[in-house]
């Protein structure tokens, strides 16, 4: 290799991702070897989750976000490596212990600690300073245990060299260097990183000078004060061990605010384990004052502070992971709730002055009326104005009332429970359901509302919003971003870049894994699918217009700009459905897009003439619908699925019929899935969703079996509770300290982490949960209540 080629070679460190991720999160070097390799080759996640659990053996869509965030991180790390190792080159200070430190780092942190001396405008260490002064080569032969005489480096003429002293202290400070970048002494400060004897201790600010207290007092007028946020940090000490999430983001924003000071502890036995390791290494037994002195100055100062900066940066890593984590819990919770279906709503988005701005929107999800009802403003005839609500519910026979949660809320409920209670809906049933409005008005105003809802006054867009939500939390959620949708916590204090590469992909999951009627679906939706985007989504939809309606799956070729690596990965999650496969209507359809669609092919660019005459057999081809394609049964299983019921004695074309189905798993019940893997050339994953897939009904919906909305008739406020009364709710957020449940008195409940033990032992809450809890606290006042667990019901 060529002196110039060596030169310009990118620097590699000694790890690699796959097992450095495999370590942390507990799993197979091999599966993650796996699930890196298809992220690298363009896979996404609900594909990889789904399709490819032959290569992940399961790993759950959670590991697999995990995965790719932890080679996404690594990749950065390994990029500032090289960056980093060809500057230093560049300044010709590079030394082989700080090639071997870079090869070793694994952090931005650590690189970054190393850099910091050779970034321009910096000084130097003390170490790079005696260098210069030419005291290494002495340095060397001291740590090479060799006896010398540091009188023969003084020099009167040189400021730190004066004296035997100020030699002394230079070399130390070479020595210390070397130590503390060396590889072994790195891995011991990451071995104090995970000590759960490190003590984090918190206190309050004091304000020393005058000029700082009148400082406070401009912004305390300007802003109001929420120091008392922080009064239980104010004189705190806890094993960094045992920090929650929630208390490392209040910590760091308390700090912020200059509210708490924060410091990071290591105990002295820590240090004397990290000395003996240094004094076997390099004294090898014999006394060497200057060694001793330099091992202890290069713990305490170059050791300690890097390995606090360190372990800060690790806790607040752990913390924002974590908070994203609930958050993406949340929100799939929030997204996958069932929907409701067959039911007019009455969405209501409450208010005062401007009145409760109301829409009705049908079965279908079409505006049927809109009207804004003055319930609560003085000026207004109140009775005249129920009387319009009692009118629009029974005009338009609505069976549901959504109530958005903000301003007005509760006195909207009680206007509506109470005509409940007095039957003014008769002959209808009516229930009320509380929907949370985070977003809606955000909605309102954006280019997906104008374009969705053009004619609509925006103030009216945020109760059709509200209506939607209840019907189908998937497809109008979709439209907002979902840092808007109000499920987490702590979201201010996350790097809003992860937060939305996390909420992202929960989205991608959702939406992916309950499905898009392709012929349906909205550009909302279509975009969410794993494999596409928002320009593919409009070309589908440019497609859907011009053809009428799409056949089968494979029609998704057809579509410009949507390829091989795209229709591989969004095949499965797409469906066409209503498709009857023996009718007319269908040859029909089939006959109609095929005048549409020979013209466009012919305009192509080809080739070869051969070449175009594949081509347009191909689309022939393509026109017969395919039943699988109402299943999440990916096309390239097809094959196996077709063989499948062939053997089990079935018509393809009566695929989701209840017969179907009955033989479908008798067949199933005689033989284990396990023993036919063989006979198909398959894996067990694959042939456990075929025959899964072949046993749901067409109208099958994976989140049918999940927690439905609360729906109430009357209403309980703060003051009829008592202490120990038992009362059924909804969780509505979920937290490290706890979860928030609506019991339907206006205010929701916190049942604290330390309270969720039932009598089948401690239980894991998720948002949408129908709980029962017991009521233990009640401060109306200051509108809390604390309640425990009971049961999940």
């Amino acid at each position: 290799m060529s002196a110039a080629k060596q030169s310009d070679e990118k620097l590699k460190p000694v790890w690699r991702a796959a097992e450095i991720i495999a370590k942390r999160l507990d799993i197979s070097v091999k599966v993650t070897d796996n699930v890196i390799e298809m992220l690298e080759e363009g896979a996404t996640i609900p594909f990889i989750a789904r399709y490819r659990k032959e290569k992940t053996k399961g790993l759950e869509v959670d590991k697999l976000r995990e995965i790719s965030a932890g080679s996404e991180e690594l990749k950065v790390v390994e990029n500032k490596i090289a960056t980093v190792h060809q500057a230093i080159k560049k300044t010709g200070k590079l030394s082989k212990d700080l090639v071997e430190s870079l090869k070793h780092a694994q952090s931005l942190d650590e690189v970054d600690t190393l850099f910091a001396p050779f970034k321009p405008g910096h000084k130097g260490t003390l170490a790079e300073r005696a260098r210069k002064l030419g005291l290494e080569p002495m340095a060397l032969k001291i740590l090479d245990g060799r006896s010398v005489d540091l009188s023969t480096l003084v020099n009167k003429n040189e400021k730190s060299l004066k004296t035997v002293g100020d030699v002394e202290k230079g070399i130390q400070h070479i020595i210390a260097d070397i130590i503390a970048k060396d590889k072994g002494a790195i891995q011991q400060a990451r071995n104090i990183c995970s000590s759960n004897k490190v003590i984090l201790e918190c206190h309050k600010c004091k304000n020393t000078t005058k000029a700082a207290s009148v400082e406070k007092k401009v912004v305390d007028s300007k802003k109001k004060d929420d120091s008392y946020k922080y009064e239980q940090y104010y004189d705190y000490k806890i094993p960094v061990h045992y920090l929650k999430p929630h208390q490392i983001l209040a910590i760091n924003r308390g700090e912020d605010k200059k509210v708490i000071t924060v410091k990071i502890v290591i105990p002295e036995f820590i240090k004397n384990q990290f000395i003996s390791f240094c004094q076997r290494k390099w004294c090898r037994g014999r006394d060497n004052t200057y060694i001793e002195n330099s091992i202890e100055d290069a713990y305490d100062r170059l050791i300690v502070p890097q390995t606090c900066r360190s372990i800060r940066s690790e806790l607040t890593k752990k913390a924002e992971e974590a908070s994203i984590k609930v958050f993406a819990d949340n929100l799939k919770s929030l997204l996958l709730q069932p929907t409701v279906k067959g039911k007019s709503v009455l969405g209501i988005d409450p208010g005062f002055s401007n009145g409760c701005k109301s829409a009705v929107i049908s079965p279908t999800g079409q505006i049927l009326a809109t009207v804004v009802l003055y319930l609560h403003d003085h000026r207004s005839n109140k009775s005249k104005e129920k009387d319009k609500l009692i009118d629009t519910v029974i005009k338009h026979r609505c069976e549901v009332i959504a109530i958005g949660n903000g301003v007005g809320c509760r006195e909207t409920e009680k206007i509506v429970s109470d005509l409940i209670q007095s039957k003014h809906f008769k002959p209808l049933e009516v229930y009320y359901s509380i929907v949370d409005e985070s977003g809606a008005s955000i909605y309102s105003v954006s280019p997906e509302a104008q374009k969705e809802l053009t004619d609509l006054d925006p103030t009216l867009r945020g109760a059709v919003s509200i209506s939607r939500r209840l019907q189908d939390p998937l497809a109008e959620l979709v439209k907002i971003e979902p840092k808007h949708i109000g499920v987490g916590m702590y979201q201010h204090d996350i790097a809003e870049g992860k937060l939305k590469i996390s909420l992202d992909s929960v989205v991608e999951e959702c939406v992916s894994f309950v499905g898009v009627d392709l012929n349906t679906g909205s550009e909302c939706l279509l975009r969410r699918i794993a494999g596409l985007s928002s320009a593919k989504a409009k070309k589908i939809i440019e497609w859907r217009d011009k053809n009428n309606r799409f056949i089968n799956r494979q029609q998704l070729l057809s579509v410009k700009g949507l390829g091989q690596k795209s229709f591989e990965q969004c095949a499965g999650f797409v469906r066409i459905l209503n498709t009857d496969n023996n009718s007319n209507s269908a040859n029909k359809a089939d006959s109609d897009i095929k005048t549409e669609v020979k013209p466009a092919s012919r305009k192509r660019k080809t080739t070869t003439a051969s070449t175009s005459k594949t081509k347009k057999q191909k689309m022939e081809a393509d026109l017969e619908p395919n039943p699988l394609d109402m299943t999440p049964i990916h096309p390239e299983s097809y094959h196996i699925a077709t063989s499948f019921i062939a053997d089990v004695g079935e018509d393809i074309n009566h695929i989701g019929q209840q017969d179907f189905i009955q033989n479908i798993k008798s067949f199933l019940n005689k033989h284990d899935v396990s023993d036919l893997t063989e006979t198909y050339s398959t894996g067990l994953p694959t042939l456990v969703l075929i025959t899964e897939a072949l046993t749901k009904t067409k109208s099958y919906d994976i989140r049918e079996g999940n927690q439905k909305p609360l729906f109430k008739q009357g209403i309980t406020g703060i003051e009829d509770l008592k202490i120990d009364s038992i009362l059924t709710g909804r969780v509505t957020n979920v937290t490290h300290f706890g979860a928030f449940v609506d019991v339907g008195v206006g205010n929701d409940a916190l049942i604290h982490s330390s309270k969720m033990c039932t009598s089948k032992g401690r239980q894991t809450l998720h948002l949408g949960d129908r709980v029962q809890v017991r009521v233990l606290n009640i401060e109306a006042a200051r509108k809390r209540i604390s309640v425990a667990l009971v049961d999940i019901l």
